[in-house]
């Protein structure tokens, strides 16, 4: 009896829908942390510094949610990192002193690290390598449908609850994704093992060393692509505002900036499983790179709307690249080990971006920032196409 095809929708609603959910928790609090900061006693330096505990939470926890994902398995690790968001988001709703909801904002980045590394661990393992990138692709792009959508509905609830309901909002939205999370359908079958491996791997010392080419390869496109996407996010309203631009202005830039990054990831997904991650993986960081290098050029709303749309565009068509290549290089034997160690130097780019862009406005200029990361962008262009073809043929049996 021959085995049924694979069908993505078949589990889309019940692999996605937590993503979605989680993802509008996390949109409904991220523009209002600092605020909240404020209204307990922090000044304006201060309450930037508890916005990075996010960043900080995940990167810190990384390797922890690899054990804990290899001990306990995807998806109670996923109900685990919903509830404990849930909790972080309790402590944005009670009067908490700055301390307290210090913690709480800490506490949703520790939930991060735990829940994007199960889900991307669930996904590595249960769908087929020849669907992997656009499984990988709509992951990514149904996360940010609910970031999208999850300041609209703090807005909502922020009429009737203050600034406490962007947290209830993000509350409801975690809770939900940890019930769905126990729905979701246990592994029914892994990719096998050889003679006397464990699918637990070695430890976290022996996984690195064993892959550490790869990770000092490919790795460093990965830390140059996340160095430059969290660093996009800041120079579109710094640029705006070295502009002169209003604020609603600014935010209608980057709100269609984001829109166009949001709706293409299907199509990209695609491009991955027929043609390569290469096809995707290069040019993503050359159209970044190039409307980089083009964002200081431009001087009124036209120009900078069609470069910030250009950058959109150049992320969008990158979603799920960083799952899927690390899905792809993730050995059977320690895969949540090695995906954890993927995720810790993901990180270290998207805390490391916006440090380097920082200390080179504070040293130069503004628009001398934007193009060294545009630089960055370039030289992450450059390792993608030097590595992914050599190790992806390698890896997937061809001579």
């Amino acid at each position: 009896m021959s085995e049924e095809p694979f069908n993505l929708r078949r589990i889309a609603v019940k692999v996605y829908s937590p993503s979605l959910l989680y993802g509008l928790g996390l949109g409904a609090v991220t523009p209002i942390i600092a605020l909240s900061a404020l209204d307990r006693g922090a000044n304006l330096a201060t309450s930037a510094l508890i916005v990075t505990l996010v960043g900080v939470g995940a990167l810190l926890s990384n390797i922890p949610a690899a054990m804990l994902t290899t001990r306990f398995g995807e998806r109670l690790a996923m109900v685990f990192a919903a509830g404990w968001a849930s909790l972080g988001m309790v402590l944005g709703i009670v009067p908490s002193n700055l301390g307290l909801f210090a913690v709480g904002v800490t506490m949703l980045g520790m939930a991060g690290a735990v829940f994007n590394l199960a889900r991307q661990t669930y996904l590595a393992e249960a769908v087929p390598l020849a669907f992997r990138a656009r499984a990988m692709s709509t992951l990514g792009g149904v996360m940010r449908i609910g970031v999208f959508i999850g300041p609209f509905a703090a807005t909502l609830a922020m009429k009737w609850l203050g600034i406490a309901g962007a947290y209830w909002v993000g509350m409801a939205a975690m809770f939900i994704a940890m019930v769905v999370c126990f729905r979701i359908p246990e592994l029914a079958s892994r990719a096998p093992l050889e003679a006397g491996q464990s699918r637990a791997g070695g430890s976290m010392w022996s996984i690195a060393k064993d892959q550490w080419r790869i990770l000092s390869g490919i790795g460093l496109g990965i830390v140059c692509i996340t160095a430059v996407r969290s660093t996009r996010q800041v120079v579109l309203p710094l640029w705006g505002e070295n502009l002169g631009l209003d604020a609603a202005t600014i935010s209608l830039i980057y709100g269609i900036s984001g829109a166009i990054d949001m709706l293409i990831f299907y199509p990209a997904g695609k491009v991955m499983d027929k043609r390569g991650r290469v096809w995707i993986a290069v040019p993503c960081m050359v159209v970044m790179g190039v409307a980089l290098f083009l964002l200081p050029m431009t001087h009124g709303v036209p120009a900078m709307m069609a470069v910030a749309m250009l950058l959109g565009f150049g992320n969008g068509i990158g979603s799920g690249i960083v799952m899927t290549l690390g899905a792809d290089y993730s050995p059977v034997a320690g895969r949540a080990k090695f995906l954890g160690l993927w995720r810790l130097m993901s990180d270290s780019g998207a805390m490391a971006g916006p440090v380097v862009l920082a200390a080179l406005v504070a040293s130069a200029t503004l628009g001398a920032g934007i193009w060294a990361i545009g630089g960055v962008a370039l030289l992450g262009a450059g390792i993608f196409g030097y590595f992914i073809p050599r190790t992806n043929r390698r890896r997937m049996g061809a001579p």
